[in-house]
């Protein structure tokens, strides 16, 4: 299915339909949209409980649905939100390879920036330069690569573990917003370059994400992931670093247009000094400007935490916090009245996340028809309620969960920007919708070519250095450039030239050692059965297999003529209409009607 372009008509369709989809899921009347009244226990239902599980969650299965319905509305929220009745369950910590080395700390900025010091010092990364031979810099340079890529693959193992806690939890909504804190206090592998440092920041989300946006806020400026994403580091006295104090006030509290210039350079000014040592935040008060700052009309000796709580008093300061989490639990469309009463509430909290949240879960704008089944899902959205609705216990390793979510456009821990991840229909694009289609085909149909990407390099400079090596050439050899030496003919003629260090050795041998040394991720295969799922669910036709397929994976339904479609296949493949005569062969006919659900523009909404 991957890049056929006669679909992209149809694609682009699909795309347009998004904005006129309704919602068949049951929702409660009209007059309910902006309406923050909680609902009774009379308006509960199977429906509205599968939407405050989709939402506040990542859906489930229709027995995890049903022992919400049990409960009164107020129940249900209270156990999603303040996990009243939801244990621990078996959550392990994460299980760290053990690669971080002594002497790896501070981190050096490049490959230039190790060799100089090494040249300086006499070592580097806790390793000596050797006293004589040749390349006597390359165990320095091998180790600065090693942990380029050791980084790299234990933050994917980090990836793994979390997705595991999001299908297995039952607190989902702890993950759900800690995924929402990822795209909002964002930093990235590829600029902090040390996955303990964005493991830490994850579980800060995971602990304090459902707690005080203050007290949070200040964490998070606190954070050492934060602190090296944003170049901390360089904002010292005398020359201060502007990019975490726009940043926090741009995007992390006040959104853009409330602040001048000028504030941004005292706000600036209170963050010098500000740093980390390895994993600790550490405040360097040699650095720090302790001078006479203005902030948002406040005079005096103002340090980050001053700042913050400055920040925290102003109204818009509620006002756009609260919208941005409505928007992510509810729909895009928020009323300025709404947005009013809600930041209200939310001041008068003192900024606490959890009765935010427990208004808009309860109220009736939250299942009233513009919120029920009018969010499209983020990609690691997708992955996870399409896993939890499988009822799988954890993520699979065939397909690879970091591969595919990627390939949708959001990898976890990798977010573009500071801004983090688009959300909406950002989401939907044509080579976006066919990609969504392939994750519902490697789900139910896991590739017999996989090669697990955490312990395979691929074609690139490495690889090529891999082979060459292998077949017996010299490391000059086996990272000479062909395009400038004239061909391997020439580079083979070169004797194992004298030099302080080889980099693309160094890539090649740093890769070489992390994948050594970092514990490989799980490669089980998706456990799909779809033909004990049907059987248990006493189902005694193929009409009425799809009706439940439907109901169990869609908040939103095809129109009838899909439906009558996809009965017809499915009848088609069985080669009978009865369920009963199809047992001990229905299984790939039904996942073949499975994906044709999952590929539904419809199936991409909750």
């Amino acid at each position: 299915m991957r890049g056929k372009p006669a679909l992209c008509g149809a694609l682009i369709a699909m795309v347009a339909m998004f904005a006129g989809l309704s919602n068949a899921q049951t929702a409660g009347p009209r007059i309910w949209q902006n309406d923050l009244t909680p609902i009774t226990p009379a308006d509960w239902n199977y429906d509205f409980a599968a939407h405050l599980l989709e939402r506040a969650g990542f859906g489930g299965t229709p027995e995890e649905i049903q022992a919400l319905a049990k409960l009164t509305p107020a129940q249900a929220v209270a156990r999603l939100v303040r996990f009243e009745g939801a244990g621990t369950g078996n959550l392990p910590p994460f299980e760290h390879s053990g690669i971080h080395d002594p002497g790896l700390e501070p981190f050096p900025p490049s490959r230039p920036a190790v060799t100089d010091l090494a040249k300086e010092k006499g070592e580097a990364l806790g390793i000596k330069v050797k006293p004589g031979g040749n390349r006597p810099m390359q165990p320095i340079v091998d180790e600065f690569f090693y942990w380029l890529r050791a980084s790299v693959l234990e933050t994917q193992r980090v990836s793994y573990w979390w997705a595991n806690r999001m299908v297995a939890t039952p607190r989902p909504l702890q993950e759900k917003m800690a995924l929402f804190w990822h795209g909002h206090f964002t930093s990235n592998e590829a600029k902090v370059r040390d996955y303990r440092k964005l493991l830490n920041q994850l579980e800060l989300f995971q602990k304090q994400g459902l707690g005080n946006f203050r007290d949070l806020t200040v964490a998070a400026a606190q954070d050492p992931a934060m602190l090296s994403f944003l170049d901390a580091g360089v904002n010292v006295k005398g020359a201060s670093n502007e990019n975490f104090a726009r940043e926090i006030m741009e995007l992390f509290t006040m959104g853009p247009g409330n602040y001048t210039e000028k504030d941004i350079r005292e706000a600036a000014r209170a963050f010098t000094g500000w740093n980390y040592v390895d994993t600790k935040f550490v405040v360097n008060k040699d650095q720090h400007d302790d001078g006479e700052k203005t902030f948002l009309g406040k005079t005096g000796n103002l340090d980050g935490v001053a700042v913050i709580d400055r920040i925290m008093e102003r109204p818009v300061t509620a006002e756009f916090i609260s919208a941005k989490i409505y928007r992510y639990f509810v729909r895009d469309e928020l009323s300025p009245e709404l947005q009013k009463q809600l930041a209200a509430g939310f001041r008068d909290s003192h900024y606490e996340i959890a009765p935010l949240l427990e208004r808009i879960f309860l109220s009736r704008d939250f299942y009233s028809p513009a919120s029920v089944g009018t969010h499209i899902k983020g990609p690691v959205e997708l992955a996870i309620s399409t896993y939890r609705k499988l009822g799988f216990a954890s993520v699979p390793g065939v397909p690879d969960f970091n591969s595919e979510t990627a390939a949708l456009g959001q990898e976890l821990f990798e977010p573009p920007t500071v801004a983090g991840w688009a959300q909406g229909k950002s989401w939907i694009t044509p080579g976006l919708l066919l990609e969504r289609a392939n994750f519902a085909r490697d789900i139910l149909f896991p590739t017999i070519s996989f090669l697990p990407p955490d312990r395979y390099t691929g074609s690139g400079e490495v690889r090529r250095v891999a082979d060459r090596i292998a077949e017996g050439m010299d490391i000059t050899a086996a990272t000479m450039d062909d395009s400038k030496s004239g061909g391997m003919a020439e580079s083979n003629m070169n004797a194992d030239r004298d030099e302080e260090f080889n980099t693309r050795y160094g890539s090649f041998r740093g890769s070489q050692m992390a994948i050594e040394r970092v514990k490989p991720i799980p490669r089980d295969v998706a456990p799909t059965n779809l033909t004990r799922m049907i059987v248990n669910a006493d189902v005694k036709t193929a009409n009425q297999a799809v009706d439940y397929l439907i109901h169990r994976f869609m908040a939103v339904p095809p129109d009838d003529a899909t439906r009558k479609r996809l009965a017809a296949f499915l009848t088609k493949e069985l080669g009978t209409a009865d369920m009963s005569t199809a047992q001990t062969f229905m299984e790939q006919p039904l996942r073949l009607v499975l994906h044709l659900i999952m590929s539904q523009p419809e199936f991409q909404l909750s």
